[in-house]
């Protein structure tokens, strides 16, 4: 099979198609034909090994998992003999979590990471999905405690992870402000934000008043300021992906750490938010999708042999929403 592969850290050109053997599912895994995966930030950061603090994770010298990608959306082509869930012909999307492998004709993947397709989304939506919308859901619901009537920030609500926030955001009753830049104004406000800050003209932290819960995905603003757009007894939810500006020690993992740091000294709750793909997230995310409430915004598409000249776009801070790979 096809697949894009990494052999060493380094910028997108260190990405190459490449034929590989086509995986085998284990007793617990479903082989999955890829029709179309989906960019995160994560995947930047994997293919860079940036910040270099987590390559202790990702592996020191180069990435373990060779093939990039985690998002994905396909039909299953075999079950391994103990799967009991899920069929040879279902549509199902998912996230392969640090294992990666998504940017390849095959993929194979636990039978509880995987879960059906929200039958109104073409598979390029279902694709943009899954990290981003558990982010996004875990995010507001979980670490948040988003309730009807509480006013919402989502700082970088454009991204991936923030246009189906400011629409999650809305599902659970909020009043959403949504902080973007110029161009992106009129989609922050169409996906249901009540306010939109311009952050080119405006500083969100000083003019835009207090909230409740702040989301912040981009990690550009210090603790200080981020708390000032807080209400006193206000939640700060840290999860910046942040792009890429030359490679780092720390990147966003230093905002997190002194969240974390500073969270038992102060009367606002500042929660750094940790995700896990699974089954159960996706459902959720499936039956808002079926019900009209979540849709995928989707920036631009690329064929799997353009998987380097998407990342690019997507690190260098010009994409809005998802860009999603065809398959």
């Amino acid at each position: 099979m096809r697949a894009i592969v990494q052999d060493r850290y380094g910028p997108p050109d260190t990405l190459t198609l490449a034929e590989v053997d086509t995986p085998v599912p284990a007793a617990d895994e479903v082989l999955v034909r890829v029709e179309a995966a989906a960019l995160n930030a994560y995947d930047w950061h994997a293919m860079r090994g940036d910040p270099r603090l987590a390559r202790l994770a990702m592996g020191r010298s180069r990435p373990r998992a060779r093939i990039r990608g985690r998002d994905f959306a396909g039909r299953v082509e075999a079950v391994g003999a103990h799967v009991r869930q899920v069929r040879p012909g279902d549509a199902v999307f998912g996230d392969l979590g640090e294992a990666n492998g998504a940017f390849a004709e095959y993929v194979c993947v636990p039978e509880t990471l995987v879960a059906a397709q929200p039958a109104n989304l073409t598979p390029q939506q279902a694709a943009a999905l899954p990290l981003a919308g558990v982010t996004a859901l875990l995010g507001l619901r979980d670490a948040g405690r988003v309730r009807p009537g509480q006013r919402v920030l989502v700082n970088g609500a454009s991204g991936g992870v923030g246009t189906l926030a400011v629409q999650l955001a809305t599902v659970l009753g909020a009043t959403v402000t949504g902080v973007c830049s110029t161009r992106n104004v009129d989609l922050v406000r169409s996906l249901g934000a009540d306010h939109v800050v311009d952050y080119t003209r405006h500083d969100f932290t000083r003019d835009a008043g207090r909230h409740d819960v702040v989301l912040d995905l981009v990690g550009n603003r210090s603790l200080t300021a981020l708390r000032r757009a807080l209400t006193p007894t206000g939640t700060l939810v840290l999860s910046g992906g942040g792009v890429y500006r030359g490679g780092s020690l720390v990147g966003p993992v230093w905002l997190i750490a002194r969240g974390r740091l500073l969270a038992p000294f102060v009367r606002h709750r500042i929660v750094t938010l940790a995700t896990a793909p699974g089954r159960h997230h996706l459902d959720t995310l499936r039956a808002h999708a079926e019900a009209g409430r979540l849709t995928p915004v989707i920036d631009r598409t690329y064929p799997l042999h353009e998987v380097p000249r998407a990342i690019r776009y997507l690190e260098g801070e010009h994409a809005r929403a998802k860009v999603v790979i065809t398959v």
